[in-house]
This record gives structure tokens, C-alpha cells and sequence, in this order.
């Protein structure tokens, strides 16, 4: 497991404080771990609804994958 240092704003030392109290996370860590976790889901929820989006106005691929894998 590596370490990471981040230098935080008085607020967000605040934000961080208030919900380790609030029992969000038990610790500073675990609670960066859990914030970190949330942002890659929300990333893949857009990623996908984006994809979506893309279909939708016609601007997905068709054909067969092998010959789209060789232009790719």
C-alpha cells in the first residue's frame, strides 16, 4: 500500500474533521479511500452515460469489431 500526502485548505481540514465526527469514515485515510472510490464510480457512470449519449445521436460504431479493432 503506498502513501499519499496532500496539503488541505482550513476548510476542507473542516469538511474532513466534521465527517470523521459524523461517522462517515473513522479516520482521515479510510475517509480519502472512500472519496477516492466514490469518484472512480461517478467517473464510470459518466463514461458509460456519455457513451450512451454518443449512440444516441448517431455517432457510435458499427460493423464488425475485428475490422473497427485494425482502423483503431
Amino acid at each position: 500500500m503506498s502513501l499519499l500526502s496532500v496539503p488541505l485548505t482550513p476548510d476542507l481540514e473542516k469538511v474532513i474533521k466534521q465527517m470523521i465526527n459524523d461517522g462517515v469514515a473513522s479516520n482521515k485515510a479510510e475517509l480519502a479511500r472512500k472519496a477516492i472510490e466514490k469518484l472512480a464510480e461517478d467517473h464510470a457512470v459518466q463514461v458509460v452515460l456519455d457513451a450512451e449519449k454518443e449512440l444516441a445521436l448517431g455517432r457510435g460504431l458499427s460493423g464488425d469489431l475485428d475490422e473497427l479493432a485494425k482502423k483503431l
